[in-house]
């Protein structure tokens, strides 16, 4: 290649957007509040690889779905043949993995499960090909009070994360064979009006009717208002369970809305089927959705177990989060290393490392290109590092074996300098930023790994 060529620019997958270190902190606290909810009633971690053999997924969805039918990323592994496919959803990974390992031998199990999911769809916003997903999964229960306690985990959620503008959509999906009466009769009633369906509408009449309740397009709404309603026709049991699922949110004061066209793509669903929706992010509104899967397990080879979970598109939720005013990047550090010469560095090496041991996060000076740089331009990086302290060491501080401790969140006109002798730094600074002199709201929350 001849030296003057510049190389060509490499950009990221379309619709697999990188996540920035100034967003970083949102996905944190989302992550960590979320996590920690769910472990406050009893769920565990459990992590499944990304890639699964394609069977999976279209015995799991269904193969006529969208999902499986347009949006998944299949290969076969050039090594051996394999047919693969990166997970499309959280699911089927989970349950296969309760099946291979036998987890509910010794009782039900509550799991939760965070990561990248992937699906060939047309990106726009709140809609990537990577997107993140937070989910989970209660295997082996059977009552309405895990589907209402997953309600009430998601409604815990969006409090903490100060999310107020998320509404609750509810409805049962019966059984199969609730399922199977009614879809005749809605099929017959599609039939009578099919001159007026659109074309996906007219693509799913037969291998999925269901879906065509949930359409979005204007033209169709009087069509499907007044098609025959799944309510209609559950049977004693399905009634029971949903006014048992009702009853449990209406005593917790959960608000929410019966929406009878409210229904699944995937075909394992089964009862209880939820959403939580927002106005705030245009078409994509939903942000969370739930429900009963019980035939699923016994689909894969199981022996018949009940299960209900939810799954959460992360990315909505930070934007969400975002637009409620939650803000990027907090303080990056708490104390930031200053120092001219090289024995100066010397020693600022060694009183980083023993801040740190203290439990403190501290970022230390290094040279650029452009050199070591001036103690003025060492301070201005102090200044917008965000830390509480800067550390300063130079030639009179080596002499002296002390080193000059300036705070640099006091109000103004009070940012006081401190003369320390070297021993004694850490347990000065330690001192300062425990003892609240300038931390402000951050004291609560420093360090309490240590």
């Amino acid at each position: 290649m001849s030296e003057n060529k510049k190389a060509e620019k490499i950009t990221s997958v379309k619709g697999m957007p990188d996540i920035l270190p100034a967003d970083a902190h949102l996905w944190e606290i989302f992550e960590n509040t979320a996590q920690s909810i769910l472990q406050s009633y009893g769920y565990q971690n459990i992590r499944t690889p990304i890639v699964e053999e394609t069977r999976l997924f279209a015995r799991a969805i269904g193969a006529v779905t969208d999902i499986v039918e347009k949006e998944m990323y299949s290969f076969e592994d050039s090594m051996n043949g394999d047919q693969l496919t990166l997970r499309p959803e959280g699911t089927a990974g989970v349950v296969r993995a309760v099946l291979e390992h036998n987890l509910v031998y010794d009782g039900p199990k509550r799991l939760w499960y965070k990561g990248q999911m992937f699906r060939h769809e047309r990106p726009q916003r709140g809609r990537y090909r990577q997107f993140h997903q937070f989910g989970a999964e209660a295997v082996g229960f059977t009552g309405p009070d895990i589907d209402a306690e997953l309600i009430l985990l998601c409604r815990r959620l969006w409090d903490d994360l100060g999310l107020p503008d998320i509404r609750l959509e509810l409805n049962s999906i019966g059984d199969a064979e609730e399922r199977a009466r009614h879809r005749v009769d809605l099929i017959k009633y599609l039939e009578q009006h099919e001159e007026l369906l659109d074309a996906d509408a007219k693509r799913r009449l037969h291998s999925n009717p269901l879906r065509i309740l949930d359409t979005k397009n204007p033209a169709l709404q009087e069509i499907v208002e007044g098609a025959p309603k799944l309510l209609d026709y559950l049977g004693e049991e399905s009634l029971k369970h949903f006014e048992g699922v009702k009853n449990l949110l209406d005593r917790n004061a959960v608000q929410y809305t019966v929406n009878p066209r409210l229904v699944r793509g995937i075909d394992y669903y089964n009862r209880t089927v939820f959403e939580w929706v927002t106005d705030e992010l245009g078409s994509q509104g939903t942000v969370c959705a739930g429900g009963r899967y019980d035939p699923l397990i016994e689909q894969f080879g199981g022996k018949p177990t009940p299960a209900v979970g939810f799954a959460m598109g992360i990315e909505r939720l930070i934007e969400l989060m975002k637009s409620a005013g939650e803000t990027a990047a907090p303080n990056q550090c708490d104390v930031y290393l200053v120092h001219q010469g090289a024995e100066a560095q010397m020693q600022a090496f060694i009183l980083g490392e023993r801040i740190r041991d203290a439990g403190l996060d501290v970022i230390l000076h290094c040279a650029t290109a452009a050199g070591a740089g001036s103690f003025k331009s060492q301070m201005k990086k102090a200044d917008g590092s965000g830390a509480s302290f800067a550390i300063i060491i130079g030639e009179d501080e080596v002499a002296n074996n002390t080193a000059s401790v300036k705070a640099l969140r006091g109000a103004e006109g009070e940012q006081q300098q401190a003369t320390v002798v070297f021993e004694e730094v850490v347990g000065y600074v330690v001192d300062q930023i425990i003892g609240g002199n300038a931390c402000g709201d951050d004291c609560d929350e420093h360090h309490h790994h240590h």
